[in-house]
């Protein structure tokens, strides 16, 4: 049975947590943490919310964020898609920094 329909009523402060897929970390380096709490601003920036509190841990955040329009459901998509899209990339990219050979050359 699907879950219910998220309500979003304008003005609601919610409780906003998500976890790493398998409970994989979601977060494994600072870095990941600065990235992650730029795209909590820019998602801020498109929706207006207004974050009041976050809390980040390795496998998953919370997160309490006050919606001054009815925008939770589209501004969670594009905020954790767009952080997903982010550290994936970054993994990538920081992987292939550390099979560079000597050389500068890459193993494919």
């Amino acid at each position: 049975m699907p879950r219910p329909l998220r309500i979003e009523v304008a003005g609601a402060i919610y409780h906003l947590m998500s976890r790493g897929d398998r409970r994989e970390p979601v977060f494994k380096d600072d870095q990941d943490r600065k990235v992650f709490l730029r795209t909590l601003e820019e998602a801020c920036e498109k929706t207006g919310w207004q974050v009041h509190a976050w809390c980040l841990m390795s496998h998953h955040f919370h997160s309490v964020a006050e919606t001054p329009q009815a925008n939770l459901v589209a501004g969670m998509k594009w905020f954790l898609g767009t952080y997903t899209g982010r550290f994936n990339r970054g993994r990538l990219r920081r992987r292939t920094q550390r099979i560079s050979a000597p050389d500068g050359t890459t193993a494919r």
